[in-house]
């Protein structure tokens, strides 16, 4: 299936994995352009990258969006880690005639980017992080994100799902309030918000399209069970940047300190006018300078 955003034509597919699982993803550009896997937040779907895709298209990148179990048209898939998804990633990669590829991880998929860089180091040219979650383990030490620390508590599926219907209801009605205090975003996300509610708005349908499940089993994923003890972050050796908003309230730019601090030779850039979902909007810059130095490097 292809629909079209302003003179690009974008590609819907799916695909079925070892298992028997479908598995959904979204082609952004052209065979000649850079090939970029894009790992989606939570919630999210395979088509995040439309926000850019002019953009990224007239830098001759090609954005490749994938989505996760349980989100858009990829089926649910319990239990799952974050090592685990990268057998996703590849057979998205091997279906484009992908040798090698870049990637890009938001939010909740900052940690899947880095996992396929670590299991698949010899197909990973680069990794950018933008206002990424870092180790969970690690954030639930020092306090932070007391929602995923609920989280982390217990592995009861149900129990994960009740916490994820009181943040964001039963579809996702409430995942963007700010009324109730369950939000709270700095002034940079707001302004971000209210712009691309201009433009037709922030999400689709995609990332509840089949109710909740799909947040609740990357919230399962991100805690210290199947978090980063699922790959060896030290197994990373491409060039990696990681971006992060100081006014992120979302998730806290001390957790790109800490991605920072244990990616061997990671460039941090944080960045002081922008919030989680602001910062987004700033991915192309670092995404060419880390395609050059990727490509100079392989």
């Amino acid at each position: 299936m292809e629909h079209t955003i302003t003179d690009h034509t974008i590609t819907d597919h799916t695909i079925t994995a070892a298992d028997g699982r479908t598995v959904s993803y979204a082609d952004f550009g052209e065979p000649a352009d850079v090939p970029v896997i894009w790992c989606h937040g939570g919630p999210g779907s395979r088509h995040v990258p439309e926000a850019i895709v002019a953009r990224a298209r007239d830098a001759g990148i090609r954005p490749i969006g994938i989505d996760r179990p349980g989100y858009g048209e990829s089926s649910p898939q319990p239990g799952r880690s974050i090592g685990g998804w990268v057998a996703d990633a590849i057979l998205v990669a091997d279906a484009r005639g992908l040798t090698r590829f870049f990637l890009v991880g938001v939010s909740t998929g900052g940690a899947y980017a880095l996992a396929t860089a670590a299991l698949e180091s010899q197909r990973v040219s680069g990794v950018l992080v933008c206002c990424g979650m870092t180790d969970m383990a690690w954030a639930v030490d020092h306090a932070m994100m007391e929602g995923n620390v609920a989280v982390s508590s217990t592995r009861d599926r149900e129990a994960v799902k009740a916490i994820v219907i009181e943040s964001f209801g039963e579809d996702g009605e409430k995942m963007l309030a700010t009324d109730d205090g369950d939000l709270v975003l700095s002034a940079p996300g707001l302004a971000f918000l209210a712009a691309a509610a201009e433009q037709g708005g922030v999400m689709n349908d995609a990332p509840f399209k089949q109710g909740v499940y799909g947040y609740v089993d990357d919230r399962m994923a991100d805690a210290h069970y199947n978090g980063w003890s699922s790959f060896d972050i030290a197994d990373v050796t491409c060039p990696v940047i990681v971006i992060h908003g100081e006014q992120d309230t979302v998730v806290p730019v001390a957790h790109a300190r800490h991605t920072a601090e244990i990616v061997t030779q990671a460039e941090l850039r944080t960045l002081p006018e922008h919030g989680h979902f602001s910062v987004t909007g700033e991915v192309l810059e670092p995404l060419l300078d880390l395609i050059r130095s990727g490509q100079s490097a392989g």
